[in-house]
C-alpha cells in the first residue's frame, strides 16, 4: 500500500512540476501571437484530443509532464501524427491562428522559452508560502543564546546578533546558515554580522565536534529566535527559501565540477521516488517541502546554458539577437541533439547510481 502511495504521490508531483512548466511556454506563447500546434497533458499516444483556436489539446497515456510544440521551433522535429483521432477534427479548427516561432520578434521568444522555468520558481515560491501560512515560519538567523564558554562566545557572537553571511556567502535563511557551517573545514568559519545597525565581521570563529555513539555531529553554541508569525514574515521567508532552494542547485554543482562532491551520489528519477516515499511516511508538510524542493529545482537547471535546456536556447536567441541573424537551423539541431545524449546519458548513470544505493 505504501509503495502504490508513493508511485501516486510521485506522479502527481512530477505531472505538477512539468506540467506547470510547459504551461509557462504555452500562455506565453499564447500571448506572443505564435502559432501553438499542441498541447499536451502526459505523453505518450493520445487518450484524448480536440483542437480550438488552431490548437490541438491532448491528453496522453502516461502522465508524466506534458509538452508544447510550436510552429517552426524546429522544423526537423515535428511531432508525428498520433491516430486516428486527428482525422475526425474539422479541418476548420486546424488552420494556424498565429506566427511561426522564428517569425516572432526575438524579445518575445526570450519570454517565452525563460517562461517555464520562471513558472517553476513561482510555483516553489506559493507552495512554500502555502506551507508558511499554515504552519511554522521556522527560525530566524538572529542570535538569542550563546553557550557558556563555548568557541563562538571567544569570538566574540554576542546575543542580538543577525548572522548575514557565512564565509562571505550570504545567508537567506537560517538553514542556509547551518548549510554553510556545515561545509566549513576545520570546524573555524567567517561570520558576517549586524550589530546596533552596524556590520560586524568575526574571523576564525571555532565550532565543537561532538561524539553521539557512532556519530559524530556539530555543535554550534548558540541559538536563534523563532520568527514572529504575520504576512510580512511568511513572505520574505517563503521568497528567502526560494532563493536558498535555488542556489543549492548552483551550489551542489559546482561542488560536482570542482570534486568536492563525488559524481556516484547523484541521484536519479529512481532516488527522488525513494526520497518522496520518504517525505509521504512523514507527512503533508515534508511531501510539499519535496515539491517546493523539485520545481525550484527543475526552474533553474532549466536555465543553465546548456543545449536541449531552455537555457542552451536562450544563448541561441541572445546570439541572434547580437548578430541580427539567427544560428543555422542545422547546427541548432545538432547541438541540441549532443546536449540531449548527454543529458540522458547523466540521468542512467544517475539511475544506475539509485539502483545499487537501493541493493
Amino acid at each position: 500500500m505504501a509503495t502504490i502511495l508513493t508511485l501516486i504521490i510521485s506522479v502527481l508531483i512530477f505531472g505538477l512540476v512539468v506540467m506547470i512548466h510547459e504551461l509557462g511556454h504555452f500562455v506565453c506563447a499564447k500571448k506572443a501571437g505564435i502559432q501553438v500546434n499542441e498541447f499536451s497533458i502526459g505523453m505518450g499516444p493520445a487518450l484524448f484530443t480536440t483542437v480550438r483556436g488552431g490548437t490541438r489539446y491532448s491528453v496522453r497515456a502516461l502522465p508524466i509532464g506534458g509538452y508544447v510544440s510550436m510552429e517552426g521551433e524546429d522544423e526537423e522535429l515535428e511531432e508525428p501524427e498520433t491516430g486516428d483521432a486527428l482525422k475526425e477534427l474539422d479541418p476548420v479548427e486546424e488552420q494556424p491562428k498565429g506566427l511561426p516561432f522564428p517569425q516572432v520578434k526575438v524579445w518575445k521568444r526570450i519570454i517565452v522559452v525563460a517562461a517555464g522555468a520562471v513558472m517553476n520558481l513561482i510555483l516553489g515560491f506559493l507552495v512554500l508560502l502555502l506551507m508558511l501560512a499554515f504552519g511554522d515560519p521556522g527560525a530566524s538567523k538572529t542570535v538569542g543564546f550563546v553557550e557558556e564558554g563555548s568557541p563562538v562566545q571567544a569570538a566574540g557572537l554576542q546575543v542580538g546578533d543577525e548572522i548575514l553571511a557565512v564565509n562571505g556567502h550570504h545567508c537567506f535563511v537560517m538553514n542556509d546558515v547551518l548549510y554553510e557551517l556545515q561545509r566549513t573545514p576545520d570546524q573555524s568559519a567567517d561570520l558576517t554580522v549586524k550589530r546596533n545597525g552596524g556590520v560586524v565581521q568575526l574571523d576564525n570563529v571555532g565550532f565543537e565536534l561532538v561524539e553521539n555513539g557512532d556519530s559524530v555531529t556539530m555543535s554550534i553554541g548558540f541559538k536563534v529566535y523563532a520568527l514572529e508569525k504575520n504576512v510580512k514574515t511568511v513572505v520574505s521567508q517563503a521568497f528567502n527559501y526560494t532563493l536558498f532552494y535555488a542556489r543549492l542547485v548552483f551550489r551542489s554543482l559546482i561542488d560536482l565540477v570542482v570534486g568536492r562532491v563525488s559524481v556516484n551520489e547523484l541521484s536519479g528519477p529512481v532516488g527522488i521516488v525513494s526520497a518522496i516515499g520518504q517525505a509521504a511516511s512523514m507527512g503533508v508538510t515534508e511531501v510539499l517541502s519535496m515539491l517546493a524542493l523539485l520545481t525550484v529545482n527543475l526552474g533553474v537547471f532549466n536555465l543553465l546554458p546548456v543545449p536541449a535546456l531552455d537555457g542552451g536556447k536562450l544563448v541561441f536567441l541572445a546570439l541572434e539577437g547580437i548578430f541580427r541573424r539567427p544560428v543555422p537551423k542545422k547546427f541548432e539541431i545538432l547541438v541540441n541533439a549532443a546536449g540531449m545524449c548527454f543529458l540522458f546519458g547523466l540521468v542512467i548513470f544517475a539511475t544506475f547510481n539509485d539502483i545499487v544505493r537501493l541493493f
